[in-house]
């Protein structure tokens, strides 16, 4: 089968969704779901380029951005669970930062300049606001990439009840954690309906991502970085994410506009259009 590099998927996806973004009023919230390791971000550096390569205006926005800080989560690992230390579930991003860093790139000026949220992972930290990029104007296009956007809660709570790995059957033996994780994902939909058109990165399984994100952590191991994760710690840092992650594999692939299904090797290998009903730019 055919490949796909990252910049020919780039001019690809920007085709499809051109009229749209052309017609759009304000700016233009292009989302791109996929799971850990897939290519997010590099497809969302990929079409920032090739959008400013057409005179547009553009920038990227990843969930990763607007993690609570550290404090935060500790505070809820006290009140809430343990488990809530560790960042990335539903449930650990400042969503009302985001919201409003949306609700402001429309009215961007050198008057009123936004600032773009940026987290630093090696620290675990939020950045200082002050080294976060500014954006003096609005921009016709917003790449919002995101491990889980357009995931919705469970359908029926019951699937809820049997631990999905060992973090959970150990480590959430009672279900608190999971239960409430899921709950909070129904706080995110007023942040997925922001987004005027979904691309899907869709991994060919599950299991393939802890060899995506083993590739990742690769580098970090090599140079001694403190913040690199052995093959247990990794294998634990993704149980976090698998219920969740699963039900994406299942169910978003209906609810998408566009699915660029992926091989082991993170290339794009077939795009279709998904089935959701177009919205009213469209």
């Amino acid at each position: 089968m055919e490949s796909f590099d990252a910049s020919t998927q780039a001019a690809a996806v920007l085709d499809h969704f051109a009229a749209p973004i052309g017609r759009a009023k304000g700016p233009f919230v292009l989302g791109i779901s996929g799971l850990q390791g897939s290519g997010k971000s590099t497809l969302a550096a990929s079409l920032v380029a090739a959008a400013r390569a057409r005179g547009w205006d553009a920038v990227s926005l990843s969930l990763d951005d607007v993690y609570l800080t550290r404090a935060e989560r500790e505070a809820l690992a006290m009140d809430v669970h343990p488990l809530l230390r560790t960042r990335g579930v539903p449930g650990t991003h400042d969503l009302a930062l985001l919201a409003s860093t949306l609700d402001n790139l429309g009215k961007a000026s050198p008057d009123a300049p936004v600032r773009l949220p940026r987290f630093d992972k090696g620290r675990d930290e939020r950045q200082e606001p002050s080294s976060w990029p500014s954006v003096v104007r609005p921009p016709r296009l917003v790449v919002f990439e995101g491990w889980c956007l357009g995931v919705e809660p469970a359908a029926d709570t019951s699937e809820l009840v049997e631990p999905a790995n060992a973090l959970e059957r150990v480590e959430d033996a009672d279900g608190r954690w999971r239960r409430w994780v899921d709950e909070r994902l129904a706080d995110y939909l007023p942040i997925w309906a922001r987004i005027d058109a979904l691309v899907l990165l869709q991994a060919p399984s599950w299991d393939i991502v802890a060899t995506w994100r083993d590739e990742a952590e690769e580098p970090l191991r090599r140079r001694g970085d403190p913040a690199a994760m052995d093959a247990v710690a990794l294998s634990r840092f993704l149980q976090h994410y698998e219920r969740i992650s699963r039900r994406a594999l299942e169910t978003l692939g209906a609810k998408v506009d566009l699915v660029i299904h992926l091989d082991a090797h993170r290339h794009a290998i077939a795009s279709g259009v998904g089935v959701r009903p177009a919205r009213d730019i469209f």
